[in-house]
């Protein structure tokens, strides 16, 4: 085998080694898509399959084009001046790191989903709190309108597991509106004694 024919069989070696980041790619940037749908890392943001898909596809784009070459050029950099196989083993070198950093990256947007979940499930409870409260004081109430327009009930969230809901008269002008904690035992409703709709005190 002459040295020009050892040359291109190496070169192949390393090229067929150095050829996982793409596929690493597109699987795990659809593994990150699928992560960020059920698992959003912040419990106010809700994304579908393909704004996750998206958001992943920037980040991953930015490890493989711009992170991962400039690790590789760092660790590689007393062989930089090499020959052929040298420059081989520096794009093996890139690509494992992509394929690694890549990796990396749904690991942690796996952890930081599970770590948000609680905060998703507990503001969730905390809403259906609110609504079964406010429902619940519209049935001891002898506020006959209440009883008629309680399918207007309007809630904004002033705090965490605090609520503020408005239900309007029948004039649709003017409003009664509970304040509702739910962080307290037993939670607490009480009438405003601002008669402003969630509407106009929101924008404020």
């Amino acid at each position: 085998m002459g040295s020009e024919e050892r040359f291109w069989t190496s070169r192949l070696k390393w090229r067929l080694r150095g050829s996982m980041q793409w596929p690493a790619f597109v699987v795990l940037t659809l593994l990150d898509g699928l992560v960020l749908d059920a698992l959003p890392p912040v419990a106010t943001t809700g994304l579908n399959f393909i704004e996750g898909v998206l958001i992943a596809t920037f980040a991953n784009l930015f490890i493989v084009g711009t992170a991962a070459p400039f690790l590789a050029r760092r660790l590689d950099a007393r062989r930089a001046a090499g020959g052929p196989v040298a420059s081989a083993e520096g794009a093996v070198l890139a690509d494992r790191l992509a394929t690694a950093l890549l990796a990396i990256g749904l690991v942690a947007t796996l952890v930081s989903g599970l770590a948000n979940r609680p905060l998703i499930v507990s503001e969730t409870r905390a809403t259906e709190d609110n609504a079964r409260l406010v429902r619940g004081y519209v049935a001891h109430s002898e506020d006959s309108e209440l009883h008629r327009n309680l399918e207007t009930a309007n809630t904004i969230r002033l705090g965490e597991g605090y609520f503020r809901t408005c239900i309007a008269r029948d004039d649709r002008r003017r409003f009664t509106c509970l304040l509702v904690d739910t962080r307290e035992d037993p939670p607490s409703v009480r009438r405003d004694p601002s008669g402003e709709s969630n509407a106009r005190l929101a924008p404020r």
